[in-house]
């Protein structure tokens, strides 16, 4: 599988013509859409079929960020604002089985919609823990301040988009809820001890089976003073794959948000020497695609192989 250790974005409702020949050219991993690039179903269903036609891959990975409440990139034409999980956490609290039943309407109802367009994965669950230190751009995007109730309803999410043959990207592993910093503006500082971290925040994301995991632009003092977690090898080697046990694809956090502190060429290489197999770029600016696909590796053997399990799995 030739393609390039990079998802893009695009900068519009359609698919340029600049872009067809960069993507077709240069093959990155997938491609995910944000609010700019849809205006309506029928639109957006004919731009992913435009992509996948342009790269001769009926499979082709089309991703969004589709989490209801604050995060919602279909709602020109599905509001999904009010469903936030920060609500499916709170009716949990109050009834467990009306909770997940009213879940599991609402996920079927949204995957519903993501297969008629054609996306075949979505940027969820959450599963960073809220406290009284968490940021507010992250805090109704959480489930709940209590892990029991984050790894049951993410585990639930995970396997009714399972059940309707869409992937999902559980985020931000190891755990961004710790932090009072918005990452798109700076980079957030943990100083909670390792033993405090892995009892809450790395515990969330064990056992929750997921394809893909979204890593958190976040420094953890008491692991590695010096990188942040996208870019730290220990924390990918030593808490990601073995303390957490994540055995899927793991994508980094948009490499243009401020958190990472180089360019875009070297945070992307700086992810991908760290232990990252793919690498996400948001801003959907062409010049900044170009020069990221023309300066990436492909795919390594490991991506190769879990690619053609999803692959598999969407047959």
């Amino acid at each position: 599988m030739n393609r390039k250790a990079i998802i893009i974005s695009l900068s519009g409702t359609s698919l340029s013509k600049k872009e067809s020949i960069l993507i077709s050219k240069y093959k990155p991993w997938g491609i995910i859409l944000f609010k700019r690039n849809i205006i309506s179903l029928n639109q957006v269903k004919n731009l992913i079929t435009k992509i996948r036609v342009t790269v001769k891959d009926k499979k082709y990975p089309i991703l969004i960020d589709e989490e209801g409440g604050t995060v919602s990139r279909l709602s020109n034409f599905m509001d999904n604002r009010v469903f936030s999980q920060e609500l499916f956490g709170s009716l949990y609290k109050k009834n467990k089985n009306t909770a997940l039943k009213v879940y599991k309407n609402y996920i079927d109802l949204t995957c519903g919609v993501l297969k008629k367009i054609g996306i075949n994965i979505n940027t969820i669950p959450v599963l960073d823990i809220s406290n009284k230190n968490t940021h507010r751009i992250l805090h109704s995007r959480t489930y709940s301040s209590n892990k029991n109730i984050i790894k049951e309803l993410g585990a639930f999410c995970t396997k009714i988009y399972r059940n309707h043959k869409i992937s999902t990207v559980i985020k931000h592993i190891p755990g961004h809820g710790s932090t009072s910093s918005d990452s798109h503006k700076s980079l957030p500082v943990v100083k909670k001890s390792l033993s405090k971290l892995n009892k809450n925040d790395f515990n969330c994301f064990k056992n929750v089976s997921s394809h893909f995991a979204m890593t958190a632009h976040i420094l953890y003092k008491d692991i590695d003073p010096s990188n942040p977690a996208t870019h730290s090898s220990k924390i990918i080697k030593n808490i990601i794959r073995n303390k957490i046990g994540f055995k899927g694809i793991l994508i980094s956090d948009d490499i243009s948000m401020k958190a990472l502190k180089y360019d875009l060429i070297k945070n992307a290489k700086q992810s991908l020497l760290s232990g990252c197999n793919l690498v996400l770029y948001c801003a959907g600016k062409y010049e900044e695609s170009s020069k990221l696909l023309k300066n990436i590796p492909h795919i390594d053997k490991f991506t190769v192989k879990k690619t053609s399990e999803f692959y598999n799995f969407l047959s």
